[in-house]
C-alpha cells in the first residue's frame, strides 16, 4: 500500500468548503508510518541540519522522528499560550481563518541550519509565519518539508526563494 492511500479525505472539516487530507490512519499504520518518515529522512539524512522546526501539531508527528533519525534538535512552533518561556510570536492568515504562532526567543540562532516541517501546505501562511519567526532568530532555512500539498492554493508562492519539498501532491 502506497502512503497516498493511508490519507483520508474529510469534506466540509473544519468548516464547509474546506476538504481536510486527515494523516492520522498513515499514523496509525507502521508500515505505513514508518515508510512516510524515511521520505523524509532519506530527503535530509545528508543535509548537515542542526534543528528540525515542527509546526503544532501535526509537525510534531513528522518532525521529532525525522529529527531522530539524522541527529538533529527539534524546536516546536506553538499555538499562542503553549510555551512557558520568552517568545517571539507572528501572525497568519489561515485559508478558514487568522491564528498565530510561537517560538522560544533561544531556539535557534545565527549559523544553525533547519528544516520547517509540517504535515500540509495550503495557503502558506503557517509556513510563512515559522519563516518570519526563525529569520527573526538569524538561523538558516534550508528547505520547508510537507508530506503533502495542495498545489491549488499556491502555498508555495510565500516560501519564495526557499526550498520547498512535498511528497504527495493534490490538484
Amino acid at each position: 500500500m502506497s502512503i497516498e492511500e493511508y490519507i483520508r479525505a474529510i469534506p466540509d472539516f473544519p468548516i464547509p468548503g474546506i476538504l481536510f487530507r486527515d494523516i492520522t490512519p498513515l499514523l496509525g499504520d507502521a508500515k505505513g508510518f514508518k515508510e512516510a518518515i524515511d521520505l523524509f529522512v532519506e530527503r535530509f539524512r545528508a543535509a548537515k541540519i542542526d534543528y528540525v522546526v515542527g509546526v503544532e501539531a501535526r509537525g510534531y508527528m513528522l518532525g521529532a522522528p525525522l529529527a531522530y533519525a539524522i541527529g538533529a534538535g527539534f524546536v516546536p512552533v506553538r499555538k499562542p499560550g503553549k510555551l512557558p518561556f520568552s517568545k517571539l510570536a507572528e501572525s497568519y492568515a489561515l485559508e478558514y481563518g487568522t491564528n498565530s504562532l510561537e517560538i522560544h526567543a533561544d531556539a535557534l540562532a545565527a549559523g544553525h541550519r533547519v528544516v520547517v516541517v509540517d504535515d500540509l501546505l495550503a495557503t502558506g501562511g503557517t509556513a510563512a509565519a515559522t519563516k518570519r519567526l526563525i529569520e527573526r532568530l538569524g538561523a538558516e532555512i534550508v528547505a520547508f518539508a510537507f508530506l503533502i500539498e495542495l498545489e491549488a492554493l499556491n502555498g508555495r508562492a510565500s516560501l519564495a526563494g526557499h526550498d520547498v519539498v512535498s511528497f504527495l501532491r493534490y490538484p
